[in-house]
């Protein structure tokens, strides 16, 4: 487990969709839903989804 968490830590502290693609190891397409999905809370800017890490992490982690 600690390799995925050093692994973690090489992403920056504001993820895209591609980050998300990256380390949930799914499409591109999955990556959007879940953005999407209203289960954790996503900043837009134009087009762009913008996901702080921390809160990723956390929902990933079941928090």
């Amino acid at each position: 487990m600690n390799s995925g968490i050093n692994i973690l830590e090489s992403f920056p502290d504001v993820l895209d969709v591609k980050d998300i693609k990256q380390i949930m190891n799914i499409g591109q397409r999955q990556a959007y839903e879940l953005c999407n999905s209203g289960q954790f809370h996503v900043a837009r800017a134009g087009t762009r989804i913008k996901v702080a890490k921390s809160v990723f992490l956390n929902w990933l982690e079941g928090n």
